[in-house]
């Protein structure tokens, strides 16, 4: 007998709590398994620079770095847009068009305000000057990341962009990557990848100048890796496993549903793909789609383990109770396919991006629209947010006041002060008031 390819349960049974208690605990052994090698990795770039970062390199990409060639030339992106269709490179323009747009749209100012007696505050704004991105190589390789993760930081000024990213056997770069980052404008590209990549942007090295903050997805050392050097260095977030979660009404079209369960279920073995909806009816109907449409795609092992393993089609009452669990779960990718999905959107709580209506599948995100789809994962949309243009600044409060307004405000500030046993708080206000 054929193994369903996903099951069908229902929310408030003793099923529907295990699934749920089982959601967040899925990638922590792994975790846990790589910690210690990637710390040792990290101390040797930290100590010998080039020399560790190079020999990790070769030994984990079994390719031929040198310091000599580890820098990406210019010949070299010439030479990439020569191998990749003028199709796919109109459709990385049309892409970086959106993106940029969006993500103009987050700029934010600089402010002052003044109030009364020579009082002046005000807020800086400053982008950072440097900022690394990761960039996935081999099978993993998402010229869309290259775009979601460089433009927000050009929109936000940075000053210089280095990349890495691990080389391929013959040690060049996927020509789609290469292209990916000239259209949106990186400064720097290095043939270094893994865990030791993260540790040349953190600490630098004789050839790769030290980052501010990085940023990017990558396998679990290189997860395990920024969060080591989170501190040295500001990151973006540690990534999980992909997700999406879909809330449907008897109205929705079970081929797309089934689609769009199956986009997400093809990023790995781990990634979840869940269904919420209040008929069963269009559930059957789902799942015969995605036994009908699997047969078409080329992950198809990987779609398979991925929805049987971590893949549910939930059976709820209404959708209030689906916006509930949907809140708790607080999913990377929600898709809301009701007859007005719009009438529930003020009610989502938690959510990392959100595609509302039957032709706003998850995949346009991925790609087109112009929001970012570097986002929050394993239940951290409850306090993560996109990434953005907020994530490459940094903010400088200011503050200016004249004599008379220091000397209205001073016997306060003093007893403040002394209250917290700060008396040489305390005497810089006092030296000025006596004066």
């Amino acid at each position: 007998m054929k193994e369903e390819i996903i099951s069908i349960i229902k929310a408030n049974t003793q099923k529907g709590k295990e699934y749920f208690n089982d959601l967040r605990n899925k990638e922590e052994e792994a975790h846990n398994n790589v910690i210690l090698e990637v710390n040792e990795i990290l101390e040797q770039v930290k100590k010998k620079g080039d020399t560790s970062l190079i020999k990790y390199t070769n030994r984990f990409d079994s390719c031929n770095v040198t310091k000599e060639n580890m820098l990406v030339t210019q010949s070299e992106t010439e030479d990439a847009y020569r191998l990749v269709e003028d199709e796919f490179i109109e459709a990385l323009k049309t892409a970086s068009e959106n993106i940029m747009f969006f993500h103009q749209k987050q700029k934010r100012n600089s402010w002052i305000t003044t109030r009364e007696d020579g009082i002046m505050l005000g807020q800086q704004i400053r982008p950072l000057e440097r900022v690394g991105i990761y960039v996935p190589g081999g099978r993993a390789a998402y010229p869309s990341s290259v775009l979601m993760n460089t433009i927000p930081a050009k929109v936000a000024g940075v000053e210089e962009i280095i990349m890495v990213t691990p080389p391929m056997k013959d040690g060049t770069i996927n020509p789609n990557i290469l292209v990916a980052a000239d259209i949106a404008g990186v400064d720097k590209i290095y043939k270094v990848g893994g865990a030791q990549a993260v540790g040349a942007l953190a600490f630098g090295t004789e050839s790769i100048n030290k980052v501010d903050k990085i940023v990017g997805p990558g396998n679990v050392f290189v997860a395990m890796a920024k969060k080591s050097v989170y501190g040295y260095v500001d990151i973006d977030m540690i990534a999980g496993p992909s997700e999406i979660l879909i809330i449907a009404d008897e109205g929705a079209k079970a081929s797309y549903l089934a689609a769009d369960l199956m986009s997400q279920a093809e990023h790995d073995l781990m990634a979840s793909s869940i269904l919420i909806t209040t008929s069963k009816d269009l559930a059957k109907e789902v799942k015969k789609e995605l036994e009908k449409q699997i047969e078409h795609l080329e992950r198809k092992d990987i779609i398979r383990k991925s929805l049987k393993d971590h893949g549910v089609i939930m059976l709820v009452e209404s959708i209030e109770q689906a916006l509930d669990i949907s809140n708790k779960i607080a999913p990377e990718h929600l898709e809301v396919c009701i007859r007005d999905p719009f009438m529930v959107l003020g009610d989502i709580k938690n959510a990392g991006s959100i595609f509302l209506g039957d032709f706003s599948p998850e995949p346009l995100g991925d790609y087109m629209a112009g929001p970012n789809h570097v986002l929050p994962t394993s239940g951290t949309a409850r306090f993560f947010s996109p990434l953005s243009v907020d994530d490459f600044i940094k903010k400088s409060s200011f503050t200016h006041y004249s004599e008379r307004a220091l000397s209205k405000i001073g016997d306060k500030i003093v007893k403040l002060a002394q209250g917290e046993g700060l008396t040489a708080h305390a005497n810089s206000i006092m030296v000025r008031n006596k004066a």
